[in-house]
C-alpha cells in the first residue's frame, strides 16, 4: 500500500480582473474512512488521511466504547482497503455488545460528527461521570499565546487554507500535540487518540485548541479526556456551553489577539499577572 497524502495538487483557473490562468493548486485531500472493531464496521467518516490510527483510537475512546490504551490489542489497516479501512482488534476478552446499544446509527461527515447520534439527551446522560478537575488555574498571558503557536504549526493549512487544527498544551502553553483534518471533531479525536496511545491521558492539566467555532461535540470529547479548558478562535454554541457547564468545563471562544470570551466556569483564570489596559 501507497502511503495517503493530506493533499493533492489539481488544475484550477485562477481569474484576476478579466484575465483567467491556468494553474496548479495544492488541495485537501477528503476520503472516507471505515473504522472496524473486531471486523465489524461501526463507522464511516470523512476525514483527511493521516494519523488514521489515532482516529480511530480517539474516536472509540470519546464515544465512550473503551477505557484506555489496554483495551487496544492492535489497529492496523485491513488488506486491500487502499489505507481507508482500519480495523480495531480489542484485548483478549473485551467486546462491543451490539444487544447493549453501543450502535448507535453512526454517521459522520467532515462537518458535523453528532448528526448521527441517536438522541442529544443519550450524550448528555454521561455528563455526571465526566466532570473535570477544579484546581487548575492560568494567566491570560498563557492563554493568549495559544493562538499564534497552533497556526504556526498548521503546514498543511499553509499551503492549502482548507484544514482545521486542535492542538494539545501543557500548562506552560507549551504545544505537545497538533493535529489537521478537514473536520474539526477528526482533528480532535487525533489528537485525543495521540494522547490515549502515548499514556498521557487523563489530561487534566492540558488545554485543548481548535479553529474555528467550538460544538457540543468538541466539548464532549474534552470530557471524556479530561480536558479542563477549551480555547476556541471562534464562538461557541449554546450546547456546548451548557455541557461545559454541567462538566465545570471552562469554554473561551473568540481568542484574538489578547481578547477572549469566557463562556463556562472563568476562576480558572487567574488575575494574577493579567494584562493591564
Amino acid at each position: 500500500m501507497m502511503p495517503q497524502q493530506p493533499t493533492c495538487i489539481k488544475l484550477m483557473t485562477r481569474w484576476h480582473h478579466a484575465q483567467p490562468q491556468r494553474v496548479k493548486d495544492e488541495l485537501v485531500v477528503e476520503e472516507p474512512l471505515e473504522v472496524r472493531v473486531n471486523q465489524t464496521s461501526l463507522i464511516v467518516v470523512m476525514r483527511t488521511p493521516g494519523h488514521d490510527f489515532e482516529l480511530a483510537a480517539g474516536f472509540l475512546y470519546t464515544e465512550g466504547l473503551i477505557t484506555s490504551s489496554d483495551d487496544i490489542d492492535i489497529i492496523a489497516y485491513c488488506e486491500d482497503s487502499e489505507d481507508n479501512i482500519v480495523n480495531v482488534r480489542l484485548a483478549s476478552g473485551l467486546h462491543l455488545d451490539v444487544a447493549a446499544g453501543w450502535q448507535r446509527n453512526f454517521h459522520a461527515n467532515a462537518s458535523c460528527g453528532l448528526c448521527g447520534k441517536m438522541t442529544i439527551d443519550a450524550v448528555k446522560l454521561q455528563v455526571p461521570e465526566m466532570k473535570v478537575a477544579t484546581d487548575f488555574q492560568l494567566c491570560p498571558q498563557t492563554l493568549y499565546q495559544l493562538n499564534a503557536r497552533l497556526r504556526k504549526a498548521q503546514s498543511v493549512f499553509e499551503k492549502t487554507g482548507g484544514l482545521h487544527a486542535a492542538g494539545l498544551f501543557n500548562e506552560n502553553g507549551e504545544l505537545l500535540i497538533i493535529r489537521e483534518d478537514i473536520g474539526r471533531h477528526n482533528a480532535v479525536d487525533k489528537v485525543i487518540g495521540q494522547a490515549l496511545l502515548a499514556d498521557m491521558l487523563p489530561l487534566e492539566r492540558h488545554i485543548l485548541m481548535v479553529s474555528g467555532r467550538a460544538s457540543f461535540e468538541i466539548v464532549q470529547k474534552a470530557l471524556f479526556a479530561r480536558i479542563p479548558i477549551i480555547v476556541a478562535v471562534s464562538a461557541a454554541s449554546t450546547l456546548a456551553v451548557e455541557l461545559a457547564q454541567e462538566g465545570n468545563l471552562t469554554l473561551i471562544g473568540f481568542m484574538r489577539g489578547e481578547s477572549m470570551a469566557v463562556y463556562s466556569c472563568p476562576e480558572r483564570i487567574s488575575k494574577a499577572g493579567a494584562f493591564t489596559p
